[in-house]
C-alpha cells in the first residue's frame, strides 16, 4: 500500500518532508515535540494519516536511537530497571501499533486534531513535570514507593506512543518521576532507552503493515539524522523554552486547521 503513495510524491514533495524531518530531529535534541512538524509534513504532501503516521514512526527511530547512546552513561546501576520496564515498552508499542492499524482511516482522522492538542499540552508542560520531578527528588528519602508499580502507567504510555508517539517523553518523565526516587539525568536516560523501545517495536510491527512509504522514511530518516547532530552542535545557543512554545504554536494551528478545515 505505501509503494502507491510514492508513486504520487514530487521532488518538492521530498524536500518538504525531508527538510520537516530534519527540523523535528534538530526539535527534538533540543526541546522535544518534532512530531508535531513531521507527521502534519507528510499529510500535508498527500499521505493518509495512518500511512504518514506509521511512515513516521519508521523514519524517527534513528533519532530515538542517538538520543539513547548519549546518555548511556547515565543507565549504568540502573540495569535492574531497564530489564523491568522496558518489556512494557516494548508490549505496549506492539499493542498501540495493533489498534493503529484496527483504527479506520476516518476514525484515525478525526482523532487527529486532539491528539496533536493533547501532544501540546504535554510540551507546554514539560518545564512544569521537570521542576516537579526534581523538587520531588530533592525531598525523597523516606519510604520509596515499590518501582515494580511503574510497569502499568509505563505500559499505558507505551500503548499511546505505539498509537501516535508525539509526547510520549513527557508522559514517561512524569511517570518514572512519580515512582521512582532518582536525580533528573538518570530519570533522563531511562526515558530515553524506554522512548526507544517503545518506537522500535512500533516500528518493528509497522514494517510488515504494507503502510510504510518507504522512499519517504528514508529521506526523512536522513533529515531526521542532520537534523538531531545539528540540534546537538545549537542546544547551548537556542533556549529550549523558545523553540518548544514556537513548536507548541505551530502544533495548536495545525490542530485547528485539522478541526475546521
Amino acid at each position: 500500500m505505501g509503494e502507491l503513495f510514492t508513486s504520487s510524491l514530487s521532488i518538492l514533495d521530498f524536500v518538504t518532508i525531508g527538510l520537516a524531518a530534519m527540523a523535528a530531529g534538530l526539535i527534538n535534541a533540543i526541546a522535544g515535540g518534532g512530531t508535531l512538524i513531521s507527521f502534519p509534513a507528510l499529510v500535508a504532501v498527500g499521505i493518509p494519516p495512518v500511512a504518514a503516521n506509521i511512515t513516521n514512526t519508521v523514519a524517527l527511530v534513528p533519532g530515538y536511537l542517538g538520543a539513547t547512546f548519549a546518555q548511556l552513561k547515565d543507565m549504568k546501576g540502573q540495569e535492574r530497571r531497564l530489564w523491568l520496564l522496558i518489556p512494557a515498552g516494548v508490549v505496549g508499542g506492539v499493542v498501540g501499533g495493533v489498534i493503529l492499524l484496527n483504527t479506520g482511516e476516518k476514525l484515525f482522522s478525526d482523532l487527529v486534531p486532539y491528539l496533536i492538542l493533547l501532544a501540546c499540552g504535554l510540551l507546554a508542560s514539560q518545564d512544569v513535570v521537570r521542576k516537579w520531578i526534581k523538587s520531588r527528588a530533592e525531598a525523597a528519602g523516606s519510604g520509596a514507593t515499590n518501582e515494580a508499580w511503574t510497569i502499568v502507567p509505563i505500559f499505558a504510555a507505551a500503548v499511546y506512543g505505539g498509537y501516535f508517539g508525539a509526547g510520549l517523553s513527557v508522559i514517561i518523565l512524569a511517570v518514572l518521576g512519580l515512582v521512582i526516587d532518582e536525580n533528573l539525568t538518570r530519570l533522563n536516560a531511562i526515558k530515553q532507552a524506554l522512548a526507544f523501545s517503545v518506537n522500535v517495536a512500533a516500528a518493528t510491527f509497522f514494517l510488515f503493515s504494507g503502510h510504510v512509504v518507504w522512499v519517504a522514511a528514508g529521506v526523512m530518516a536522513v533529515g531526521a539524522l542532520v537534523g538531531g547532530n545539528l540540534g546537538g552542535r545549537l542546544a547551548g545557543r537556542i533556549k529550549p523554552q523558545v523553540l518548544r512554545a514556537v513548536v507548541v504554536t505551530i502544533g495548536v494551528i495545525v490542530a485547528l486547521i485539522y478541526l475546521f478545515r
